[in-house]
């Protein structure tokens, strides 16, 4: 069925501006032909912008952009060879479901022969075998995905792009769209382009993730990269939770114990205005008065099952662990001894006074 899908798509200096908002900023990246990629980020990011600017709804300022190779600038959106799936679906509701499938095919001219083909083997490709002659009003929320899935590969898209189409989903019913998504795209060897403000969706979907930020790239990679090692401070804070802990004269400030030695021994030891990103589950804590720890006081403590997020206050800083709930349970107003090696967490630099 994806006989035109597995194309580079390759976006090169791309620029965007809406009156004196710039949207996206000499954005370049390039995703490979197969590839499941995530572009990432708050509103306001620039990614939905990019999004629109392949699929041809939005008109770049200057930049360019190549599907396999070829230049699609002066193409309008129906001859890019692209689909699309929209947050709301966009299905047509006076329309079965087969009806939705075959109006793209209609509109190219393919034969009634071949439409009937397709419909009945797009149906089986979403495990929907049967629902043909359904209504759109009677299908559930993720029954409608799967529909709009299978509408946006029926005429076998060299790129298939996805602007947040879970969000409308609760969470149970997300969790298991996103297997399923991940799945056919295994099995298709499609490219998939997937707008999301959702780091979790993100992270567990796509094969590498594009995190964007006021119209810039700000890092480019395997989720397993931004998360180990992102490349700046809004990197480490917006994958996963980051504490930052401000550093002074190569040791973090307010703390007191042996372990607010950051790089006290190198000579290249950070500057004031650099902080430590560290993760919470690069902390522990254990019993108050426990040797090599910073004195601590829990906040706030919430049990989630295999683990439990502790606020506790430590050195006048506020810092999130995740302490694992085989230990013990933590509670508000507990006195504890908190626990971490700095070599654990990044250094990065902030603007502005610290």
């Amino acid at each position: 069925m994806a006989e035109g899908a597995g194309q580079s798509v390759e976006i090169e200096a791309l620029s965007k501006s809406f009156g004196k908002v710039v949207a996206l900023d000499r954005v370049s990246l390039t995703v490979r032909p197969g590839e499941f990629m995530a572009l990432l980020g708050p509103s306001g990011s620039g990614k939905t912008t990019i999004l629109m600017a392949v699929a041809g709804f939005e008109a770049a300022d200057s930049g360019s952009i190549r599907i396999g190779g070829r230049s699609i600038d002066r193409l309008p959106p129906h001859q890019r060879d692209i689909g699309m799936v929209f947050q709301r679906y966009a299905l047509f509701p006076h329309m079965s479901v087969a009806e939705n499938l075959a109006y793209s095919l209609r509109r190219r001219g393919v034969p009634a022969a071949e439409i009937a083909r397709r419909v009945n083997e797009a149906l089986a490709l979403v495990k929907m075998e049967g629902y043909g002659a359904r209504g759109v009003d009677q299908l559930s929320g993720g029954q409608q995905q799967r529909v709009a899935i299978a509408r946006a590969m029926i005429f076998r898209p060299a790129v298939l792009l996805m602007d947040e189409p879970m969000s409308a989903l609760d969470k149970k019913l997300r969790e298991h769209m996103q297997m399923e998504i991940r799945l056919l795209h295994r099995e298709l060897g499609a490219t998939i382009i997937l707008v999301t403000h959702d780091q979790e969706e993100a992270l567990s979907m796509a094969d590498r993730v594009a995190l964007l930020n006021e119209g810039r790239l700000c890092q480019l990679g395997t989720p397993a990269e931004l998360y180990r090692a992102p490349a700046d401070a809004f990197v480490a804070g917006f994958i996963g939770r980051s504490n930052f802990l401000p550093i002074a004269g190569g040791r973090l400030r307010g703390f007191t114990s042996d372990l607010a030695k950051v790089l006290a021994e190198d000579s290249a030891a950070p500057r004031d205005g650099h902080v430590l990103a560290i993760r919470p589950e690069h902390m522990t804590l254990h019993a108050a008065g426990t040797p090599d720890g910073e004195p601590c006081r829990v906040l706030e403590a919430a049990f989630g099952g295999p683990r439990q997020s502790v606020l506790v206050e430590a050195a006048g800083h506020r810092i999130m662990v995740e302490a694992g709930a085989a230990g013990p349970l933590w509670r508000p107003g507990d006195a504890a001894s908190l626990h971490f090696h700095p070599k654990t967490g990044r250094i990065f630099p902030l603007p502005g006074p610290q």
